[in-house]
């Protein structure tokens, strides 16, 4: 019977999915700078645009639309960087809940002994990239 539950077990973590694919952080800290810099590059081909079609006004109306330009590239910038560091963040959070859920399989294994036990951390750590 301890036979057939160590097999059950082993076989169940390896049938488990990881709540994330390997790499996910890395791949999502990637995306993340990737897209900022794109929306970096856009905000000021943007705001270079704006400011050459406020370069034919003149007067007031010329000095509100360079400050509109400029607050509206400010702001795109600023969103850029929100989105960036919220995406790094979840890829932070992700990686902290693999290192948990890593544990908890890792624990589970400590009820099995010999091959079993040591197939069972195997696929943990192959599992949740550790």
């Amino acid at each position: 019977m301890k036979l057939h539950t160590a097999l059950f077990l082993a076989l169940s973590l390896a049938t488990m999915g990881p709540a994330y694919a390997a790499g996910s952080e890395d791949a999502m800290k990637d995306r993340a700078e990737n897209r900022y810099d794109a929306a970096k590059d856009t905000a000021k081909k943007n705001y270079e645009t704006a400011k050459e079609r406020c370069d034919r006004m003149s007067g007031n109306a010329k000095d509100v639309c360079e400050k509109e330009a400029k607050a509206n590239y400010t702001k795109a910038k600023s969103e850029a960087r929100a989105q960036e560091k919220s995406t790094k963040a979840r890829a932070e959070a992700g990686d902290e809940q693999m290192k948990a859920e890593y544990k908890a399989a890792k624990e589970k294994c400590d009820a099995l002994s010999g091959n079993a036990k040591d197939t069972c951390i195997a696929d943990a750590k192959t599992k949740y990239r550790q």
